[in-house]
């Protein structure tokens, strides 16, 4: 079904119900951070949200800022970064085919980024975690989030912690998350400057004058429409497209039907209106992919493929882990694991530890449990005896996994099944300027329209690391917001 509200709206047929001089779409955290710089400014702002409240998919996330190049966090804590061994790795990890650029002035930025953030009113602990995990189960306010440490990135950049994560809030009913805490203290500060809000209140179209430039936004709530004139610019902050089948499947099929870490409104509108104005888009086969199992477990195991063959260092990222799955062995993937280790993983502390179901098979032999999982004659007891041999002497020369993870496989030995046990957000959509210009596919940019967030395509263009998405969403939101403010 087509949907003519999509096509860009001439302003000589449109009546102003409303009007301001910069209009943001979407208060998750890029809109927020956009609406804050924008009002700092000087700017007359409105903010628009879909939903019932502010904070999005940020304030439902463990809460991760990436985050480095000598924060004041880092430091505190002992951690020598700099910008030039940042980007390198966000160069190396989360292509290929970075926008360059972004990430330079990411990296570049990015200790004036946690400034800002503390100065808005987040809090970090100076505390550091260290073991495998999705997330710190003490809240602590930093840890390694992108696999910094693991193979083949350790190698060659040195390693440093830059998933940065505030603090919780002890509440009545458990503990607020660090996505919570994080969007609170921002959507205090929108208030507090301010900024005019409408909640309920989606955007349907864009509008532009007779020149091209746009000039406004047409907005529904609960069916009714109206026009909001924006005399500076607009800024669309509405997420990503993880929640619209049709953009799935034309972009990326691959999690089709598995979304995770995203909500519904993220439908993917921001880019389909940017697109019906020409505006060039990027990565849109990106995406970063979750599996469903927790590290600690799969840190002390190998991980094999349904040829019984090892496919992935387990001590890296877990994300990375996921994508290696999905992309790489098709969704199919067990975890190798002795009663041991198993017990050993069992007794950490881990906020995956719901993820610590039954193994699905345990055997007396591995020729026993080669038998059980189906898996070729040989294909198994090979992967684990050249393992073992290797692990003996401490090392891994097929995937570089660090010698404290390395202990031959004994028996009872068990396996988990992990098929299925992927999902994913997408990555990918409008492409900006370094000052969250939306561009045109000509290069230029689209007079009167920024962007940020998940509706764009960020500092990752296929590889992901945990606080990817909140860092560079608040960092490119608070240049949506002083571009914007600053045009005329």
């Amino acid at each position: 079904m087509t949907d003519p509200t999509l096509r860009p709206v001439s302003a000589s047929h449109v009546e102003w119900s409303q009007e301001a001089d910069v209009v943001v779409a979407g208060l998750g955290v890029a809109g927020a951070t956009a609406a804050i710089e924008a009002a700092r400014a000087g700017a007359d702002v409105l903010a628009l949200e879909r939903l019932g409240g502010g904070g999005g998919a940020a304030a439902m996330s463990g809460g991760f800022i990436y985050l480095g190049g000598g924060t004041a966090l880092q430091k505190s804590l002992g951690f020598d970064d700099s910008v030039e061994n940042m980007k390198a790795f966000m160069k190396a990890a989360l292509g290929p085919g970075v926008d360059e650029a972004k990430v330079d002035v990411y990296c570049e930025g990015s200790v004036e980024h946690y400034d800002w953030l503390v100065d808005a009113g987040v809090v970090f602990d100076e505390s550091f975690w260290g073991e495998p995990g999705w997330e710190p189960p003490h809240g602590e306010g930093l840890m390694y989030s992108g696999g910094e440490n693991s193979a083949p990135f350790n190698t060659t950049i040195p390693p440093a912690p830059r998933g940065h994560l505030p603090r919780r809030a002890a509440a009545a009913n458990g503990e607020q998350a660090g996505g919570y805490m994080l969007m609170k203290p921002l959507l205090d500060l929108v208030d507090e400057l301010g900024v005019r809000t409408l909640y309920n209140n989606s955007i349907r179209s864009l509008v532009v004058d007779d020149d091209g430039r746009v000039v406004g936004v047409v907005s529904r709530s609960f069916g009714n429409d109206m026009a909001i004139r924006a005399r500076r610019g607009v800024v669309l902050a509405t997420g990503s497209f993880a929640y619209d089948n049709t953009m799935l499947r034309d972009h990326a099929p691959q999690i089709e039907g598995r979304p995770a870490a995203s909500i519904e409104s993220h439908d993917g509108r921001s880019i389909l209106l940017g697109q019906a104005l020409g505006a060039a888009t990027a990565h849109m086969d990106a995406t970063e992919v979750a599996i469903f199992c927790d590290p600690q477990l799969m840190v002390r195991g190998i991980l094999v493929n349904g040829r019984g063959q090892r496919f992935v260092t387990e001590d890296t990222y877990p994300g990375r882990i996921g994508q290696a799955t999905l992309f790489n062995q098709g969704g199919e993937a067990f975890l190798i694991i002795d009663e041991a280790s198993y017990e050993e993983a069992m007794a950490t502390e881990s906020t995956s530890a719901k993820m610590r179901a039954a193994p699905k098979w345990v055997c007396e032999s591995v020729s026993e449990l080669e038998s059980e999982m189906g898996l070729p004659s040989g294909s198994l007891s090979g992967t684990v005896e050249l393992y073992n041999n290797h692990a003996a002497d401490g090392t891994d020369p097929l995937f570089g996994k660090k010698s404290q993870w390395l202990k031959p496989i004994s028996t009872p030995v068990a396996a988990y099944d992990l098929r299925g046990m992927t999902g994913g957000f997408t990555l990918g959509g409008l492409k900006t300027s370094v000052d969250s210009e939306v561009l045109h596919v000509s290069g230029a940019p689209i007079a009167g329209l920024y962007a940020a967030g998940r509706c764009t395509s960020g500092v990752c263009a296929g590889g992901y690391a945990s606080g990817a998405s909140l860092g560079d969403g608040s960092f490119f939101g608070r240049r949506a917001g002083v571009s914007a403010a600053a045009a005329g």
